[in-house]
Formats: C-alpha cells, structure tokens, sequence
C-alpha cells in the first residue's frame, strides 16, 4: 500500500473501523474513505480530528461504489451487526451475510484486495479447538445468531470460485480498547469493569456455572485493540495466502487476571462480587477462548502482542481515566 492510495474501511465510525482509520492516518494515510450509519451521533467522538476524503452511508455505498469503478484500491470491511444478544438472525444476515456478499462480489470484479471482520464466535463452545483451519468451518457450532451469520460468510466465501486478488477473513478474539464508548452492552469487560470501579469500588464478574472452572477463572484470548490493525495491515499489505486468520495473542487469560490488572493500573486494593450469568446468555457462554495463531505467524507475522497488562494499563490510564478517544 501506498500512502496515496485510496482505501475504504466499513464499520468506520465504530471501535475497530476508527481506531483503524487512525492507525491509517499516524502511517500517512489520509486517502479513506468511511463508510458507516453516520446517523449514531454515539459514534461521533471516534473521528473527530481524523483524516478522510469521503463519509458514505452504508446504504448508499455499494450503489456509489458501482457507479464509480476505480475509485478504491483497497477494501477493509470492518462494518457489521456485532449485538450477539440480537437472537433474530434475519438482521444478521442482512449486514454480516447479504452486505458482505456484496462487497465480495465488487472487491472480485474490481480486482480490490479484501480485507473483513470475522469473529471467534464462530468456534462456539470450542469443540473443535480454536485452529483457523479451512477443514473444519462447516463443523463449527457457534452459540448465537451473530456466530452463526460471521461463520455463514467464512463458509460461502470459502466456496467462491471468483475471488478478489487477495483476501482475509479475520477471526477477532476478545478486543478492548479505545473508541468502545458507544458499545453499551457489547463493549468490553474493560470498559464496564472500569465504570464499576469508578461507581462503586468493586467489580461484578459472573460466577461459574461449570463445575471445571471457579468463579473469575473463566478465561479468554484478550487482545488490545492496537494488535487488531496492526494484523489487518500487516495481512493487507502482504498479502499472504488468501483465507481465513486467527487474530488474538494466542494466551487465554483468566477474568480475575484482568480484573487485578484493571485495579493495578489505578493503584487500588482488588475487590471482586461474582453474580450468576444471566439466563439469557448462560447456556450460551464460551468458559474458554484461545486463538490458535501459527498460521499467520508461518505466513511471516512477527510483531509482539501487548501483554494482558500493558494492554490494560494503556488502556486505563491513557484513555479511559482521560475520557480520551485515539
């Protein structure tokens, strides 16, 4: 990728999309152009001051991006339903099956490198391991609508006959970060363990319903927000073997563990309240997360992942106590 050349990035508004739009714009990049419901004034604060030729609708790209062939030269699809408590699938299949077929098909008759968001809510309960391997996606059993409408995707692009230059499909694990303030329900443990924290001194973490497992020692692959761009740009602009990639640190993470280094980071005494999984999510809850990541490492990945607390340590005391957006 040249600094020059134009590069379109859905779900730009949104956590990952404008934390990527910024990573964009600090390598030298400033010909973007943002697609996203630009209607979410929510969402607002996540590009103030950020570099960008053009803000489009999602609902006016694809016909826009039609009647301008040409006028992108790179495609990170990041936009998508994310709410995995949304049971109805039909609104997942709109954004997360339908859309993204749409941009498949123009990335593959414009000859544009695609880059989109897949998810380890396709693994499921885990079963069959956390291994990007092409061999096992129609086995998968994700545990919600939304798993099921990223693994759909994976599925039908796997199939495709006709592709674009060079694709991904990136498995993102559990991000935290920056610019996740307008995620409500869906932002991370961080972010809401640290509103605990602020209001109350304490931190409710749900109790385990699986004998296997103590209460906080669920565990999951935590990865900060900055490795998510970092591997997006690293696959666009290599441009490895077209597939399916793992994005996490490859270390899962007890829940305790992130908690303790949320309270180390504000210089307090560790205070934790363990309340059961509501009904709704609990015969839906993953107790154990971990990406398996040789597969982009052989491919020549090699950066080093910020450590669980490093990652929440920036976090914390560069953003969240500022109230301070990337």
């Amino acid at each position: 990728m040249h600094t020059q050349d134009t590069i379109a990035i859905t779900g730009a508004a949104g956590f990952i999309g404008s934390y990527l739009t910024g990573y964009l714009n600090q390598l030298g990049f400033d010909q973007l152009i943002l697609v996203d419901d630009f209607h979410n004034e929510t969402k607002a604060p996540n590009l103030s001051g950020k570099k960008y030729i053009r803000q489009t609708d999602r609902n006016e790209f694809i016909s826009w991006w039609r009647n301008n062939p040409g006028s992108i030269k790179y495609m990170f699809h990041l936009g998508a339903r994310t709410d995995t408590t949304e049971m109805d699938y039909a609104v997942h299949k709109k954004w997360n099956l339908d859309y993204s077929k749409e941009m498949w098909d123009i990335c593959t008759e414009q000859n544009i490198p695609l880059v989109y968001a897949s998810s380890a809510a396709t693994y499921g309960n885990g079963e069959l391991g956390y291994a990007d391997s092409h061999d096992i996606i129609k086995e998968l059993k994700p545990l919600n609508p939304y798993g099921v409408s990223k693994n759909e995707f994976d599925i039908w692009a796997l199939e495709q006959p006709a592709t674009p230059p060079f694709w991904a499909g990136v498995k993102f694990f559990n991000v935290y970060g920056p610019n996740e303030y307008h995620k409500a329900r869906m932002a991370s443990v961080i972010f809401h363990a640290y509103n605990q924290i602020q209001q109350h001194g304490k931190v409710k973490l749900f109790r385990s319903h699986n004998p296997k497992y103590k209460d906080g020692e669920q565990m999951r692959d935590f990865i900060y927000v900055a490795d998510i761009v970092s591997i997006c740009t690293w696959l666009m602009e290599k441009q490895p073997a077209s597939g399916l990639y793992n994005a996490g640190t490859g270390t899962a993470r007890s829940f305790n563990d992130l908690v303790k280094a949320i309270f180390d980071s504000l210089n307090l005494e560790l205070n934790i309240e363990y309340v059961d999984t509501p009904i709704d999510i609990r015969d839906k809850y993953q107790y154990f997360t971990e990406a398996d990541m040789h597969k982009i490492m052989a491919a020549g990945y090699d950066k080093a992942f910020y450590s669980l607390e490093a990652g929440v340590n920036e976090y914390v005391t560069g953003y969240l106590n500022k109230n301070a957006y990337f």
